[in-house]
């Protein structure tokens, strides 16, 4: 668990690096632009609100739902308007010879309105809206799973800078006691009670503290960059994180709404493959919609005006007459229309064929990847009870060093052990209160892993 913990530091330093700049961020950081203290949920909220993935997962639900209201717009009627103008070359109707009369549509228009009413197409429309309704149900739990992974980030973010900042002033703590060793024992030298050599030793002790301090501080600056980036705000600001204080046991223990279970019924992953199974029984009963009939109902109403019939009209034993009249009026009609289809060779089957092997691969995906999760969980659940248990072991490590490095200074300043015993007990003082470090880190770490892998991370 040591090695996660500091694999995660190190790999949240090289990200940061090449994205920000060390030189000059640093160098703005150290020139002091200002400090802004934030509790986690205060991060959290941010990164809610600014994130760019969430907007568009946003825009997704939007987009879903305005796919159910264009879906559910198909059970009612359509109305359509026309109109047409015609200016053209006169038509001759008859020949010259008897009749004369010719056909003007110069200036003709013809209009109408038509109404359309479905009345049964094969169950298509329902399975329309019922993969729109399936549709919009998705875009809210990739939302609600994009929410998570944001979160999840920034609690990975805030608890690692927590912990390099809790290193930077336990290696302080510790410069200073290398510090107070050097005085006391420069004193001791002065009087022939210590030799040179002994204050060599120490002052490499200081060179290697010094060392590590700064690369700790260094450390802190580019965490503090990584969670300003996750979060949204002005890299010019240094984040000072205000829940630092680790408890003791476990939040999920302590929590009456959370215990350790392997239950993801409430995960987005699975929901999706769920919710894709039944876009695929959808898919099937539209595909199979095609070869049953359909009926509608359509009324329409036309008009037309400025047709003229104009010439001379020759009759027999009348002689010629002028002719000159003009046609409107309009026409009402309903039309109840049905189509069958009754051969296309089998395509419209095998269609329905194809789409039941998706609606299988479709379930096949689920099972797989329904173990997978549990898998995933069990792991996560592992991680929270191996977390919890390394946190006791390292505080009572810590314990123990604290006390073996007092009985040592004790034992030190009577000369009844060596230099050597000090500094070694120094440095079980150190290392323990690094291991305390990130046992405490990684346990929170897992804890909010675990909360996004069940799916209550919200």
């Amino acid at each position: 668990m040591m090695y996660k913990m500091k694999k995660t530091i190190l790999l949240t330093l090289i990200i940061c690096c090449p994205v920000f700049g060390q030189a000059a961020t640093l160098a703005s950081m150290e020139d002091g632009q200002g400090e802004r203290h934030l509790s986690l949920q205060e991060c959290r909220q941010m990164a809610l609100e600014q994130n760019e993935k969430i907007k568009i997962a946003q825009n997704a639900v939007d987009k879903a739902k305005l796919d159910r209201q264009i879906a559910f717009a198909q059970y009612l009627p359509k109305v359509d308007g026309s109109f047409t103008l015609i200016h053209m070359k006169t038509i001759d109707l008859l020949d010259q010879d008897f009749f004369g009369l010719a056909l003007q549509t110069r200036g003709t228009f013809l209009a109408g309105i038509s109404i359309t009413q479905p009345l049964y197409v094969g169950g298509q429309i329902t399975a329309a809206n019922r993969l729109a309704s399936i549709g919009q149900t998705v875009s809210q739990e990739k939302q609600r799973k994009t929410r998570m992974q944001v979160i999840a980030d920034v609690d990975n973010a805030y608890y690692t800078l927590i912990a390099v900042r809790s290193k930077v002033q336990m290696l302080e703590a510790y410069a200073r006691q290398m510090q107070e060793l050097y005085d006391q024992v420069k004193l001791a030298a002065s009087v022939q009670m210590a030799t040179d050599n002994d204050l060599l030793r120490i002052t490499t002790k200081q060179n290697e503290v010094s060392y590590q301090l700064q690369k700790a501080r260094n450390g802190e600056q580019l965490c503090g960059l990584a969670l300003a980036n996750v979060i949204g705000t002005d890299f010019e600001q240094t984040i000072i994180p205000t829940d630092t204080v680790f408890n003791s046991e476990s939040t999920i223990h302590n929590s009456n709404s959370f215990e350790l279970s392997e239950d993801i019924s409430t995960r987005p992953d699975l929901l999706l493959l769920q919710q894709q199974v039944k876009a695929n029984e959808a898919i099937v009963k539209k595909t199979r919609s095609n070869y049953l009939p359909t009926v509608a109902l359509m009324g329409r109403y036309s008009y037309y005006d400025n047709l003229r019939l104009k010439g001379d009209l020759t009759l027999p034993n009348i002689g010629s007459l002028g002719y000159n009249h003009t046609l409107n009026g309009g026409n009402p009609m309903a039309l109840l229309s049905i189509s069958l289809p009754i051969f296309h060779w089998g395509a419209e089957l095998k269609k329905v064929k194809k789409a039941k092997f998706d609606l299988s691969d479709a379930k096949l995906q689920l099972q797989q990847n329904e173990r997978g999760m549990r898998v995933e969980v069990r792991r996560a659940v592992q991680n929270v009870t191996d977390s919890q248990r390394m946190v006791e072991t390292a505080t009572i490590g810590r314990q123990q060093a604290d006390e073996n490095l007092r009985v040592m200074r004790q034992k030190f300043d009577n000369q009844m052990c060596t230099m050597t015993d000090l500094l070694d007990a120094q440095s079980q003082w150190q290392q323990a209160r690094s291991n305390l470090i990130e046992a405490q880190t990684q346990q929170k770490i897992y804890e909010t892993e675990y909360l996004r892998v069940t799916g209550r991370l919200e």
